[in-house]
C-alpha cells in the first residue's frame, strides 16, 4: 500500500515538474528558426538598454504643431531649414498635417522625414 502511494506521489512530481524541463533549452543550443539567448544573470539590465514603450500622452507632447510652431522649432526638424521653415509659417493654417505637400511647401521626402514628429491642430 505504502508502495502505491510512493509511486503516485513521484508520478505527480515528474507532472508537475516535467514543463519546466520542457521549456528551457540546454545551454548554447538553439531551437530552429530562433536566435540563441544569452544566459540569464542575476543582475537587473541598465535602464538605458530596455526602450520604453510609447504612449499618447508623452508623443503628443514631443509633437509641434505646424500651426503655432516657432521658426526655431521648424528648423530643428529633419530636412527642415530656415527657408522651408518660413514657408511653412507662411502657409498657415493648415487643416492637416498633409498640407504641407498639398500645398507644395514641403516635398514628399521632407514630408516623410517629419510626419511622425508633426501635427496640425485645429482653433475650436
Amino acid at each position: 500500500m505504502r508502495l502505491s502511494h510512493l509511486g503516485a506521489l513521484i508520478a505527480l512530481g515528474s507532472l508537475l515538474v516535467s514543463p519546466a524541463f520542457a521549456q528551457t533549452a540546454a545551454p548554447g543550443t538553439a531551437t530552429p528558426g530562433t536566435a540563441a539567448k544569452p544566459p540569464m544573470t542575476g543582475t537587473a539590465p541598465a535602464t538605458g538598454a530596455a526602450k520604453p514603450m510609447p504612449s499618447t500622452t508623452s508623443s503628443t507632447s514631443a509633437l509641434i504643431d505646424i500651426n503655432t510652431a516657432s521658426k526655431d522649432q521648424l528648423d530643428k526638424l529633419p530636412q527642415i531649414g530656415s527657408a522651408r521653415a518660413d514657408a511653412i509659417i507662411k502657409g498657415r493654417p493648415y487643416k492637416a498635417k498633409n498640407e504641407l505637400v498639398d500645398k507644395k511647401i514641403i516635398p514628399q521626402n521632407a514630408y516623410d522625414a517629419i510626419k511622425d514628429r508633426i501635427i496640425a491642430h485645429q482653433k475650436s
